[in-house]
């Protein structure tokens, strides 16, 4: 071998023919022609160095017997050749080389060293050693060598073949960084299945029995490196056939990659939850019936969706700022503000926003102490790192108030982040101004409808009476719900309880047509049938479209006859200190529906000790309270008072057995006797 000539001199020049009856053994082993070789045992010690070996490399025998051979090559590449020795005891077929550096004429050379067990003496022992041929490489072999250093050292990758009749697993080239780490010393296939994901591992094998039968090897797995870390691998491998039927192929560390796959889905699923709940608390913004309860989103439910660890939110009420929901007593708000300070102070951020109208964000102490250094001495009582100030804003870009969102580290918010804030402030901005407008025309219902309502009833030494009205929780809605005491002639006392459908302005509108229309009726008709039906043909003859229920039953002061006509009101409950019972008097339509009816009459006595209820279904009836229930728990809670009608009235009042979603006028009545 000459330098770089690529000549067929030097190694394979020289004789084999001077290493004795174990050098021709070794020399046929690999053909006639003489080659450079070593041989030795198990343990790659060297019994052996053919002269053409001694005399390139400038080493006597007496230099390389009873040395490793694979430290007789150049110390850099000891670890493929003994790579080498080992795929040779294992039976590796005569194809498996490595390319190696070793020294000779003074310089460093690569040389392809090929490897063979020596068969021992008996059919069954152990290989007697192994033969080492070397030679100069073809110049592709060079080349395909230099290629695969770089593409296995600086990537996760390593070049493999299997031989399928053994089951031997070995890497082309030597170890490489990632086979080191995923097979370490194993090289049966079976010791580096068993480090497979269980989940993975039946396909690995039935793909590999599919390559025996000739075919191409892919598939992605799982496997564990030798620290224990799960690593994920795509493997990829051509069938060889021939004597010595192989896989040759290459595996990739694609970790990283599913790694970062699986974060991609995981953002998308987070996303898509925050999505749906951003969706779900907005529709409660559309749905808040309350201020508190606007803001209260924003400071509880929106809060968490940007990781915040905390949120305020501070209102801006005739140039004065208040916090909502209020904070416990003596509690400073945003950054040590207090209810009444003035909104138009911009040396503090919340001022600033109002001012301003813009949005701030503050990623550190040390930004926003820079901008507004009179929020210092606040900074020493909170653990805060990072705030978002948001301006919620009304029509005309009027500023209601600020909604401030606090990170305990410091925190900087994407511009979704940034996009999102801003329109759940502009969702808020309306939802406030809805429950406002809302709660003007709550106020407005309701004083129509307390002033609509009779602002004394008429007294009677035989009736104890008792009339209280109490308008829904319900949000805004404020209906029509009423009661009267009408004094008649002939010793005659009429008694009305009514509910008006719908809510607003219009229902307690048409509860005083309606109040005013039996008053009317009943001072000239004897008849109380009569009195409803009148109503009713005023109602629908008006042309507006309102209906009500309503109960009317006239008693005799002196008999204590009651005559009730009843349009779809609930039934009354009669009670004594020691029963009660339910009064069912016949029924028509509710009033306002149809014209022509008609409103039949039925008659039962109220003696003396007797208590009347007479209510609106708001009291007994919701829906989680069937009317049933709710007239029991009326009548054993009036059956306990029953001699007290003004106890009796506020108890049941206190009592709201169908709850506060409706309004509820009541009525209670007990015969007293005659003076």
């Amino acid at each position: 071998m000459n330098g770089a000539t690529g000549s067929t001199e030097g190694f394979a020049g020289a004789s084999a023919a001077s290493g004795g009856e174990q050098g021709h053994r070794a020399g046929t082993a690999f053909g006639a022609a003489p080659v450079a070789m070593v041989v030795a045992d198990g343990a790659a010690c060297v019994t052996l160095a053919n002269r053409a070996f001694t005399e390139y490399t400038g080493r006597s025998q007496e230099d390389v017997v009873g040395r490793y051979w694979p430290e007789v090559l150049a110390d850099a590449d000891a670890d493929s050749a003994w790579e080498l020795h080992r795929a040779a005891l294992g039976g590796a077929p005569v194809h498996h080389r490595a390319l190696v550096t070793a020294e000779y004429g003074g310089a460093p050379h690569r040389v392809v060293a090929e490897a063979q067990a020596l068969p021992g003496t008996g059919a069954e022992s152990e290989p007697a050693g192994v033969v080492v041929v070397f030679r100069e490489p073809l110049r592709e072999e060079e080349t395909l060598r230099v290629i695969s250093e770089l593409r296995t050292e600086n990537a996760d990758t390593a070049l493999w073949t299997l031989d399928l009749r053994t089951g031997r697993l070995h890497e082309l080239f030597g170890p490489s960084p990632l086979g080191r780490l995923l097979a370490g010393g194993a090289r049966g296939l079976d010791d580096v299945l068993a480090r497979v994901h269980r989940d993975d591992i039946a396909r690995v094998r039935d793909a590999i029995e599919a390559s025996q039968q000739g075919r191409d090897y892919e598939q992605r797995f799982r496997m564990f490196d030798h620290f224990g870390d799960e690593r994920s691998l795509h493997a990829r491998a051509r069938y060889v056939g021939g004597d010595h039927p192989r896989l040759v192929g290459i595996i990739d560390d694609v970790t990283e990659h599913v790694q970062l796959i699986r974060r991609l889905a995981d953002r998308r699923r987070i996303e898509a939850a925050q999505g749906r709940q951003v969706t779900d608390l907005a529709a409660k913004l559309v749905s808040a019936t309350t201020v508190e309860e606007v803001t209260g989103l924003l400071t509880e439910e929106f809060a968490p969706i940007f990781g915040g660890v905390g949120a305020s939110v501070m209102l801006v009420e005739e140039g004065s700022l208040r916090s909502s929901p209020a904070p416990p007593e003596e509690s400073p708000g945003p950054m040590g503000l207090l209810d009444d300070d003035a909104a138009s102070d911009v040396a503090h951020p919340i001022g600033a926003v109002i001012q301003d109208r813009q949005p701030r964000f503050f990623e550190s102490r040390a930004e926003i102490v820079e901008r507004f250094p009179g929020v210092s001495e606040f900074l020493h009582r909170t653990t805060a790192q990072s705030w978002a100030t948001i301006p919620i804003f009304g029509d005309r870009r009027v500023t209601l108030g600020v909604w401030q969102v606090a990170w305990g580290e410091p925190h900087h918010a994407t511009p979704d982040e940034r996009a999102l804030m801003l329109t759940l402030a502009g969702l808020a901005g309306q939802a406030l101004q809805r429950v406002r407008r809302q709660q003007e025309e709550l106020q407005l219902a309701d004083a129509i409808q307390r002033r609509m309502l009779p602002p004394q009833i008429a007294r009677f030494a035989e009736l104890s009476i008792a009339v209280r009205y109490l308008p829904s929780r319900a949000g805004w809605r404020v209906c029509g719900d009423f009661y009267d005491v009408i004094r008649l002639p002939g010793r005659r006392v009429g008694l009305v309880v009514g509910d008006v459908q719908g809510h607003g302005v219009e229902a307690a509108a048409a509860m005083g047509q309606i109040r005013v229309a039996f008053r009317a009726y009943a001072s000239n008709q004897v008849d109380p049938g009569a009195v409803v039906a009148e109503t009713n043909r005023l109602l629908t003859e008006t042309g507006e479209i309102v209906f009500a229920t309503c109960g009317y039953l006239v008693v005799d002061l002196d008999s204590g006859e009651m005559q009730a006509a009843w349009a779809g009101q609930p039934p009354a409950v009669i009670a004594t200190p020691d029963s009660y019972d339910l009064w069912e008097p016949e029924t028509g339509p509710p009033v306002g529906v149809d014209g022509d009816s008609k409103y039949p009459v039925t008659t039962r006595r109220l003696r003396v000790g007797d208590t009347l209820l007479m209510c609106s279904d708001g009291l007994v009836e919701s829906a989680q309270m069937p009317m049933d229930e709710g007239l029991r728990t009326v009548g054993e809670d009036l059956r306990g008072l029953a001699t007290h009608v003004e106890a009796a009235a506020s108890s049941l009042i206190g009592l709201t057995p169908a709850g506060r979603g409706d309004d509820i006028a009541l009525l209670i009545v007990r015969m007293n006797g005659s003076d």
